[in-house]
């Protein structure tokens, strides 16, 4: 029998796995938090950016069906009454319940997307404002929402007054018949008709938001998005006359 070794006789010294110290936790803990809020911010954003495009598209939409609802009955439809349904009111057009506060009338155009009463809504869920000139020219009462009123009335008399500027700052009594932008920020003086979507903030408190949210007022204010204390990223469309007179005239509903 061979005889022992002094490292036969003395068992290995135990060896035991390294963990994590609390400290080295901490670490992973925080980059890994950086990294999701880094990634949290660009999806946010995208999210912001997908909306507001779709929303574009639909008000894009909705201004060719009124283009193709006024080549069809040679008027354009009246807005949706707030509370009620997404049709036009009155049916028939002629003078509108609510010529500057209303919504697009889904049902009337047959358009989606809309929420359960029929009113077309923007990416964000919330109903699409549109406005429609009230203006009477000569014997044609509500010219622009009246069968046959823009052929009898005449091209050259065709004059909107629904105005568009680039900020609310400086607008005159945009509540009266006198309504118009302060001079130079004039985007349009003769829409016949504004779509609004509010944007993912809704309707802000900021001067420009608050002039595109007044009841009985024709004057809309539109431009790009803008942060902090005029916070502003409602989407503003408006159909020009020039483009209303030039659909219809190639369909021949005006001569």
């Amino acid at each position: 029998m061979a005889a022992l070794t002094m490292s036969d006789a003395v068992p290995p010294a135990p060896t035991f796995a390294r963990g994590f110290s609390l400290v080295e936790m901490a670490v992973v803990l925080v980059i890994v938090a950086l990294l999701i809020g880094g990634m949290l911010l660009p999806m946010t954003a995208q999210d912001d950016m997908r909306r507001t495009a779709e929303t574009r598209a639909t008000l894009t939409n909705v201004q060719e069906a009124l283009l193709g609802f006024a080549v069809v009955n040679g008027r354009l439809p009246c807005p949706a009454s707030p509370g009620a349904t997404g049709a036009e009111n009155p049916a028939g057009g002629g003078n509108c319940v609510n010529f500057f506060n209303g919504f697009v009338p889904g049902i009337t155009l047959g358009l989606q997307p809309v929420d359960t009463q029929g009113f077309i809504i923007d990416a964000w869920g919330r109903r699409i404002r549109y406005a429609v000139t009230n203006v009477s020219i000569g014997a044609t009462t509500f010219t622009f929402t009246t069968g046959g009123a823009m052929n009898s009335a005449g091209l050259v008399t065709l004059a909107p007054d629904l105005r568009v500027c680039s900020t609310a700052s400086g607008a005159v009594d945009p509540g009266t018949a006198t309504a118009d932008c302060a001079a130079g920020d004039v985007l349009s003086s003769s829409a016949v008709a504004v779509l609004l979507s509010t944007g993912k903030n809704g309707a802000g408190a900021a001067a420009d938001e608050q002039a595109n949210s007044a009841v009985h007022d024709r004057v809309f204010v539109s431009h790009e998005p803008t942060s902090g204390a005029n916070e502003f990223d409602d989407i503003v469309l408006w159909l020009s006359t020039n483009s209303l007179i030039n659909r219809m005239i190639a369909a021949g509903r005006l001569p």
